[in-house]
């Protein structure tokens, strides 16, 4: 039988990812296993709209604002769910192309089950878009558990 030891959970603060966190939740309590909250910043910086440049420096404090606000969000998400205090949980943000970090995370941190939530696209939409969520399943090198 399958008893993951470290399950990732994305977690973009929708109503679909909290759907995901109980379905982690509930797992990790069974497995005795640790619960990892990953959040993915996909949001860059333009230095220049129009006429108008930011200098290097404005655009690093906002970046820092905009992790340090992302962290905080974070780290507040677990009290939300009442299995939390039963659970191992730790939270990690990063910035860049969802899907793709959370594989590399997946990779580099031996996770054996990521547990995502599939957002209600429609099949056209997902057919020429793609979504977080198809791309993990597709690429993914464990488990993966897509809650709707």
């Amino acid at each position: 039988m399958f008893k993951p030891k470290k399950i990732l959970v994305p977690i973009d603060f929708s109503e679909y990812s909290a759907k995901a966190v109980e379905r982690a939740l509930d797992i990790a309590k069974q497995n005795d296993a640790e619960v990892i909250l990953l959040h993915v910043i996909t949001q860059d910086i333009k230095a220049c709209y129009v006429d108008y440049c930011l200098t290097d420096d404005e655009v690093d404090k906002i970046d820092k604002r905009m992790l340090e606000g992302a962290e905080d969000r974070l780290q507040k998400e677990p009290a939300k769910f009442p299995l939390a205090k039963e659970v191992k949980i730790s939270t990690k943000v990063v910035k860049g192309i969802p899907y793709e970090e959370i594989l590399k995370f997946q990779t580099f941190n031996g996770v054996d089950l990521i547990v995502i939530a599939s957002h209600g696209r429609s099949a056209i939409a997902k057919y020429f878009l793609g979504s977080v969520a198809s791309n993990v399943l597709k690429e993914a090198k464990c488990e993966v558990l897509l809650v709707k």
